[in-house]
């Protein structure tokens, strides 16, 4: 859990001067309008969009309660609409098609690209044409399994033209987890592409794409159509260094490679079609398919605790307010601003903030397809001053990482333009905000710590960076729209201060609607535990001004000695040490206590781990939290188990911890090797 800090940091005279939302007055009467008339509130936003029908049925339509029947929620019953015709005709038509929707940028700083609204919009008809000749229709599923280049904003707003439902895998899952995601989904077309640099390493994901179409043709999944880009002979490939190693040691795959230098890839031509040849002869004129508002918009796999991951299926009306809405408020986005979020598009971020989001918005960004220390550790700061980027939204895990690196790289660029800098995939800890507000922004900006999950679409407790005043660490308040209240284990609602499961009350517009072909997992998820509530699994503080501190995952709670602490709020002691990066702590069973604190430390640059660090780490959470809270055991990670998005796996941290090497599925973690040198840095004592 983030300490609460005297510190309170007001919105930045840049931004509150022009905010959406100027003053907590404002902010405290447009929330309680959007709880008390939800109708009058959205009714308005949904007059800035095209509706093809208007409203026929209730505004909004829902069911919190399993004792009252099947969850269900509904907004805008009977309108229909098209979210594609919404982020690009719709500007097109207002005389904005040589408007920037996106400055590419790749893997190389080399390779750079400028998108226009017109350009897009033809380029997705085009696509969208190709995809009804090969009969795909209305509800057809679409999987797309790319890197972060222009085709997949085309691909998945050229589904979401035509009526289909678009299923993003992130470039770079394995073989096995496309194929589950396919086949649950029963996707009738793949798009995705030759290959990738992804920093230094080479990830061939048409490889990748062959062998999942193989296991899903084992299990009678006839895929139409494996629409495939032709990326790599467009880009610049990493430098060989003087050892013939690709950069950062990594041995490029020359096996890929012909003679020539171009990449070769399998072919089959009943399946196989090079976008190129087929979007070049298809017409750029497409009539957009008028949905309806419940009509759903696209799956995004995500994680289960059964271990099967879960398609979260949202749909069209409602996630396209919401989304337009907290982009526009959170950001503060105004025309004339540039806008760049690091995320990829096959994470829930990329699906909000990086294509629907700003696009509805008619917004310009930035979309990047590299890594931030590829080809040097300033590359993120490298592209905030070549584009004069406002607005920058990235994850803690990635400011953790180049704090580790100090100032100097930051400093080397103006970064004057920043007026936004915003914060998402976990709680952020004091210690990394204070870093982001300081040195990246020049203690001239307005932080926006966002919680959201996949399952909201969008924000739902965020501060607004012309209105809020921050604590750093906390993620203020609700967005409008959200009813949130802080449960106790029986339910029993806990006001004032207090901490407790983060639940809440009402649907907002942005909010799941199930899990495909599933719904009863829909139900015992989020809705079984505690009736009348969506229960987020994440536990929450409400601290005596009212401001919402994230804990994180119930699950990741440790019950020390008769305490409850949280992950979150030991290691954001612990990171408060200078010689510490990043920390993550996990519970081991103890005789005595129940459970004891085991907690991995990453140090940053040119720091040892010794005795003397580990008495000083100890103390540290003592004087932070209390005796009870000293870590029995402290051991070094030169890097923790996380996923592609950035989330630590916990349960393989628990493993090592007790010295089990049983750690079941690793192969969603974007390094697998770094579970075994963690084992093996176990401290003596611990192996007892």
């Amino acid at each position: 859990m983030p300490m609460e800090t005297a510190n309170m940091f007001n919105p930045a005279s840049k931004v509150s001067k022009i905010s959406h939302c100027s003053s907590m007055e404002q902010y405290k009467q447009m929330h309680a309008k959007s709880l008390k008339d939800p109708e009058a509130f959205w009714g308005e936003i949904s007059k800035e969009f095209h509706f093809e029908e208007k409203v026929k049925g209730k505004f909004l339509d829902y069911n919190f309660d399993t004792t009252k029947g099947k969850i269900f929620v509904r907004w805008l019953e009977g309108a229909k609409t098209n979210i594609c015709y919404n982020c690009l005709d719709r500007h097109v038509l207002a005389g904005k098609g040589d408007q920037v929707a996106f400055y590419w940028e790749g893997n190389d700083p080399a390779d750079a690209e400028v998108v226009t609204y017109g350009e897009l919009l033809k380029d997705v008809c085009r696509v969208a044409n190709v995809l009804k000749a090969k009969g795909v229709a209305k509800g057809d599923r679409v999987a797309i399994y790319m890197p972060m280049v222009k085709q997949l904003v085309v691909a998945m707003l050229a589904v979401a033209r035509i009526g289909a439902v678009h299923s993003i895998v992130f470039g770079g899952y394995s073989a096995d987890s496309l194929a589950d995601r396919m086949m649950d989904a029963q996707a009738s077309v793949l798009i995705t592409a030759d290959a990738v640099w992804r920093g230094p390493k080479l990830i061939a994901l048409k490889e990748i794409a062959d062998d999942a179409l193989k296991l899903c043709s084992a299990k009678d999944l006839k895929v139409k159509m494996n629409l495939v880009v032709q990326h790599m002979n467009k880009v610049t490939a990493p430098q060989p260094a003087s050892n013939g190693t690709a950069a950062n040691g990594n041995v490029a795959k020359k096996t890929h490679f012909d003679d020539k230098g171009n990449f070769k890839v399998n072919w089959d031509p009943l399946v196989d079609v090079w976008w190129h040849e087929a979007v070049s002869a298809a017409s750029s004129e497409c009539d957009p398919v008028w949905m309806d508002t419940e009509d759903p918009l696209f799956m995004l796999y995500t994680s289960g605790s059964t271990g099967k991951p879960k398609g979260v299926q949202h749909t069209i009306g409602g996630y396209m307010l919401y989304t337009a809405t907290t982009f526009k408020y959170s950001f503060d986005y105004h025309q004339g601003d540039v806008y760049f979020c690091t995320a990829d598009i096959g994470w829930i971020t990329g699906h909000s903030y990086v294509t629907y989001g700003p696009l509805l918005n008619g917004a310009t960004s930035v979309l990047f397809e590299g890594v931030p220390t590829y080809p040097h550790t300033g590359r993120f700061w490298e592209i905030i001053e070549k584009y004069k980027v406002s607005k920058f939204y990235t994850a803690p895990t990635a400011i953790r990482a180049l704090m580790k690196f100090g100032d100097e790289p930051v400093k080397k660029y103006d970064l004057s333009s920043l007026a936004v800098l915003g914060s998402v995939g976990e709680p952020i800890n004091p210690e990394a905000w204070l870093w982001y507000y300081r040195v990246v922004g020049d203690s001239n900006v307005s932080i926006v710590d966002t919680f959201w999950q996949t399952e909201t679409g969008g924000h739902v407790i965020t501060p607004l960076p012309g209105a809020t005043p921050c604590k750093p660490g906390s993620a203020c308040f609700p967005f409008f729209g959200v009813d949130v209240a802080l449960l106790d284990e029986e339910g029993r609602e806990i006001k004032g201060e207090g901490e407790g499961y983060l639940v809440f009350r009402r649907p907002w517009p942005g909010i799941m609607r199930t899990v495909y072909g599933n719904h009863e997992r829909f139900e015992t998820t989020y809705f079984k535990k505690f009736s009348g509530f969506y229960c987020t699994g994440d536990g929450a503080r409400r601290d005596s001004d009212g401001y919402i501190w994230v804990t994180g995952r119930i699950d990741d709670m440790l019950n020390v000695s008769g305490h409850l602490l949280s992950t979150a709020q030991v290691e954001s002691s612990l990171v408060e040490h200078p010689s510490v990066a990043e920390a993550a702590a996990v519970a081991r069973p103890h005789s005595i206590k129940g459970e004891c604190l085991y907690c991995f430390v990453t140090l940053t640059e040119g720091n040892t781990f010794e005795d003397k660090l580990v008495a000083e780490l100890k103390n540290k959470v003592r004087s932070k939290i209390g005796a009870f809270a000293s870590p029995d055991f402290i051991q070094l990670a030169p890097g923790l188990p996380k996923t592609r998005s950035g989330k630590i796996m916990r349960r393989v941290l628990r493993k090592i911890a007790v010295g089990d090497k049983d750690f079941g599925d690793i192969s969603t973690l974007a390094d697998p090797s770094i579970v075994e040198k963690l084992f093996e840095l176990r401290p003596k004592e611990s192996k007892k």
